[in-house]
């Protein structure tokens, strides 16, 4: 599992205009080929009327998974461009279908790069890019003599408290990061001089929006 990586928001749709032709971006996160492929064909059915349905996906850890599709643009003017601009924002999981109605006006191989790309760029820019941080949650045992001190430590640390349960004793679970459990360990235990029963539970991914 990846530590941290860029993905979209989620579905969304954004229109452009350039000389006359329509240009719709449609984008999700998928994270295999095959919703991939069905996020594509559902698009295309929608717009069945459209002149170009030209997509593109990048996929997996590691972007193993690489495709573009011109849809009958010039080759290389419109599914390459969209991939490109998901290469140059480091995103992964993400697939981009550029729907075009043609407005009467050719823009030639140069232009048709540019506008496919700007629609990618565009289109993500309003749906929103995250970043997923890799977080383990900590759960942490103490005597309520010690909620006060150790609540008012956490809301104003880089940890992020995820929820407090008030039991026989209180268990406080906490998002940290994979990296930095052994430190967050160490003040914790030094903050209730040893008081402290510590676990260390699921990992998990949190998601914080980014300006890309």
């Amino acid at each position: 599992m990846l530590q941290n990586y860029f993905t979209v928001k989620g579905y969304g749709e954004n229109e452009i205009e350039i000389q006359k032709s329509r240009f719709i971006a449609y984008i999700d996160r998928v994270e295999t080929e095959e919703e991939a492929q069905e996020f594509i064909q559902s698009i295309k059915k929608k717009n069945w009327n459209a002149t170009h349905n030209c997509s593109a996906y990048l996929i997996g850890e590691n972007d193993q998974i690489q495709k573009a599709n011109d849809d009958g643009e010039p080759s290389g003017t419109a599914g390459v461009p969209i991939l490109e601009v998901l290469k140059k924002k480091h995103l992964k999981d993400t697939v981009v279908v550029i729907t075009r109605y043609f407005g009467g006006i050719k823009l030639g191989a140069g232009g048709l790069i540019r506008a496919y790309g700007k629609a990618t760029s565009e289109g993500l820019a309003a749906i929103g890019i995250v970043e997923r941080k890799l977080m383990r949650i900590m759960h942490t045992t103490i005597e309520y003599t010690w909620l006060g001190k150790i609540e008012n430590e956490l809301r104003s640390s880089v940890y992020q408290l995820k929820e407090i349960h008030y039991l026989d004793k209180v268990e406080i679970e906490t998002f940290v990061e994979e990296t930095q459990t052994e430190v967050f360990k160490e003040w914790m235990v030094e903050m209730t001089s040893g008081q402290c029963d510590l676990r260390e539970g699921e990992l998990r991914y949190l998601e914080d929006q980014v300006a890309r």
